[in-house]
């Protein structure tokens, strides 16, 4: 079977496809971690943003989304200067506001996860695209999810994202048809 062809030889985007990408989560942490990584990587490439993923999560306290509400300016600095992180403050401040955004949505809809889900009616869509040069950067979804983001004040949550971060979740399986990790194709699906 022909593998998807995206993480190359490297071996940590291997693993992330291997054994994260395109896999449902239903964990509020876990998707508050690649919503972050995701807009941390906006107008950057994933490899990068992946090899400092450890870093991302010592200096986000793992993602703990009430922690990471309560960051202060003071803190968010440290973490500029003392963290292998991406040094944009914009993008460093955003893990903060979009924590508390995802409070507000837990209490309203009882979890990050249902809020996403509800989506797509708690059922992951499953595409079997012949190559990978037929998978789009975005689509309906990732606007419909993108524009309620947005409304709600979730930042660096434009569509293309969104849709990065549908596949990241598993709410969108993007593996190609032939990829032994398309769910299809998985022995633990």
């Amino acid at each position: 079977m022909r593998q998807c062809s995206w993480p190359g030889q490297n071996q940590v985007l291997r693993d992330y496809h291997d054994n994260e990408w395109c896999v449902p989560s239903f964990d509020d942490r876990y998707l508050f971690e690649l919503l972050s990584l995701e807009g941390a990587q906006a107008g950057l490439s994933w490899s990068l943003i992946m090899a400092r993923r450890e870093e991302y999560r010592r200096a986000f306290h793992h993602f703990d989304i009430a922690r990471c509400a309560c960051l202060t300016e003071k803190e968010i600095a440290d973490i500029a200067r003392d963290y292998g992180v991406v040094k944009n403050m914009a993008k460093l401040r955003s893990v903060k506001s979009n924590a508390g955004v995802i409070l507000r949505l837990q209490e309203e809809f009882g979890s990050f996860a249902d809020f996403l889900w509800r989506f797509v009616d708690f059922k992951p869509i499953v595409n079997a695209w012949e190559s990978e040069a037929l998978v789009p950067a975005k689509n309906a979804l990732s606007e419909r999810v993108s524009r309620e983001l947005k409304k709600r004040g979730i930042k660096f949550a434009g569509p293309v994202i969104v849709y990065s971060f549908l596949q990241a979740a598993g709410i969108i399986d993007d593996h190609i048809r032939s990829c032994p990790r398309q769910t299809a194709n998985r022995n633990d699906s």
